[in-house]
């Protein structure tokens, strides 16, 4: 049937030309005009030698696929276990499911790579070249794009595709799925409603855009949020919101708008929250000045445990110029940040916290002082009751962080349930 296939692409893009529109904006048309293509295609084939359709319902799929979709890759983007998709060369096309990854049967040829990062830059008004051998896009349906090509390259161009499955909005979504505690949602719900400001920290697909925009969800629904990301993920359900992005330069080198711009234009929103997708860089200072100005907010960033994260977040500030020292940075981090939220996914694929860290005020030697309030122990988030729950926030919205008689009572049920 492929080459079946093949004549009827043809057909189907010169139909397309003659009606002139856009098959990927008006989608309907699109189907519509290969159902119509298809049927022609099975009638001629009766009465004149052409090579045989033998599924037209599953023809008129590929075709819609390859015109209005990704080609070859849009089964992979439509399957909802598949988290990731990468290209290293044509012909080795990988996938990431939660059982582990594997290489698919899908075989591409060079030119349908580059064809299909065209198709997938050509919503985000981004490109790549050989002056920019780098790139990061949206796609239309929210998954990440990244691209590099050769020479940075050995050979092939290196396509990766990571999908946002959202399939948790909210904290108790995650309690649902067992990746946080009851009382830990509880707690992380009346830390957001206080105002504290939180850190995300996790390895690469450990849930932690997952958590920000859970985070975020626990916000009043009246306040202003500002998100602030290299490339749109954050999700912020609520009505009041702006999201900005980071845009590259263009053919000159001109009008590149880097994440630090962003996050100081974000100051002049009104914001009553701010959402920074990843902290990698120089922003981080503007984000700790942003932070312990009074405006309350959240940020992911990569670290292997919630005291690395704090240790990252006490380094990158130096990036931004020789003039910033620990001196400054180590007391800002301590004021700034309040809790630590560490994300882990393990070997079976499963993500879930392993600790929730309160960051205290007092710094000695360079070293900020913290403490656990959670902690993952023989499958449970289990609350720790020495811990440094006591924040002044807290006390300025009226809150309660946690009820250690709760706690006890809840520890028991399940001990006796069990």
């Amino acid at each position: 049937m492929a080459q079946a296939i093949a004549i009827l692409e043809t057909e189907v893009r010169d139909m397309i030309r003659d009606h002139s529109f856009d098959p990927v904006a008006e989608p309907h048309r699109a189907k519509e005009l290969i159902a119509h293509a298809v049927d022609q295609y099975d009638a001629r084939s009766r009465v004149r030698s052409l090579p045989a359709l033998t599924d037209p319902q599953q023809a008129c799929k590929t075709l819609f696929d390859l015109v209005v979709g990704f080609g070859p890759l849009q089964p992979l983007l439509d399957d909802p276990d598949v988290e990731e998709i990468w290209i290293n060369q044509p012909d080795k096309v990988f996938v990431a499911r939660s059982q582990g990854t594997e290489l698919t049967g899908i075989r591409l040829t060079a030119e349908q790579v580059t064809y299909l990062v065209e198709r997938m830059l050509k919503s985000s008004g981004r490109r790549i070249d050989y002056s920019s051998p780098f790139v990061d896009a949206q796609l239309p349906d929210g998954s990440r794009l990244h691209v590099v090509i050769p020479d940075i390259t050995s050979q092939h161009w290196a396509v990766n595709i990571r999908k946002f499955i959202a399939r948790a909005r909210k904290l108790t979504d995650l309690v649902a799925v067992g990746s946080l505690s009851a009382e830990a949602a509880d707690f992380l719900t009346k830390a957001v409603r206080a105002g504290l400001n939180i850190m995300v920290s996790g390895a690469t697909q450990a849930g932690k855009t997952t958590m920000l925009n859970c985070l975020s969800a626990a916000v009043d629904s009246r306040e202003r949020i500002i998100t602030v990301e290299e490339i749109f993920e954050l999700q912020v359900p609520h009505r009041d919101v702006v999201a900005m992005q980071c845009r590259q330069a263009n053919l000159e080198g001109q009008g590149e708008i880097p994440l630090r711009r962003l996050v100081k234009e974000a100051l002049r929103m009104r914001p009553e929250r701010i959402f920074v997708g990843e902290v990698r860089e120089a922003e981080s200072l503007d984000l700790l000045i942003a932070l312990n100005s009074g405006i309350p907010g959240g940020f992911s960033i990569h670290a292997n445990s919630a005291r690395d994260a704090i240790a990252k977040i006490c380094t990158l500030p130096m990036l931004a110029g020789e003039n910033i020292t620990a001196n400054f940075i180590v007391p800002t981090v301590a004021s700034s940040i309040d809790l630590v939220i560490h994300c882990v996914r393990d070997h079976r694929g499963h993500r879930h916290v392993q600790e929730i860290m309160a960051v205290g005020n007092r710094v000695e030697g360079h070293v900020v002082e913290t403490s656990t309030l959670f902690e993952h122990r023989d499958g449970q988030l289990v609350a720790n009751p020495n811990g440094l729950w006591h924040n002044p926030k807290f006390d300025s919205a009226n809150i309660e962080p946690w009820d250690m008689a709760a706690s006890h009572r809840n520890r028991s049920t399940q001990a006796v349930s069990s």
